[in-house]
């Protein structure tokens, strides 16, 4: 998947080749010059643009971790696929965490 990158302060968007996708950030590779600590807006398919921060650099990789959470398993989906995703999206994903402990904890069992 590529990705629109741009570094804070400036107009040019890179575009990026994306390694590794997840909820809170993501691993990208390409040509741009980053900094760890750089400010940076990821235009994402179907997700639209978000806003993170550089947490490490390596060579032409690095990862970015988001302000806010997103919905991976949208921005895979294709394109065209992004208006049929309404009811889906509304439903919770919990691929890259644990769900929330149950309301009522007395059938839970003991181990």
């Amino acid at each position: 998947m590529l990705a629109n990158v741009s570094v804070e302060q400036d107009s040019a968007q890179h575009r990026v080749r994306v390694r590794n996708l997840s909820d809170g950030g993501m691993m990208g590779e390409g040509t741009m010059k980053v900094s760890r600590g750089n400010r940076v807006d990821v235009e994402l398919r179907n997700i639209g643009t978000v806003k993170g921060t550089v947490a490490w650099v390596q060579d032409q990789r690095f990862g970015i971790a988001f302000d806010n959470e997103i919905d991976s398993q949208s921005a895979r989906a294709p394109s065209n696929h992004g208006a049929m995703q309404d009811t889906a999206s509304s439903s919770v994903s919990y691929a890259h965490r644990a769900p929330p402990p149950p309301k009522d904890s007395s059938n839970l069992r003991k181990i």
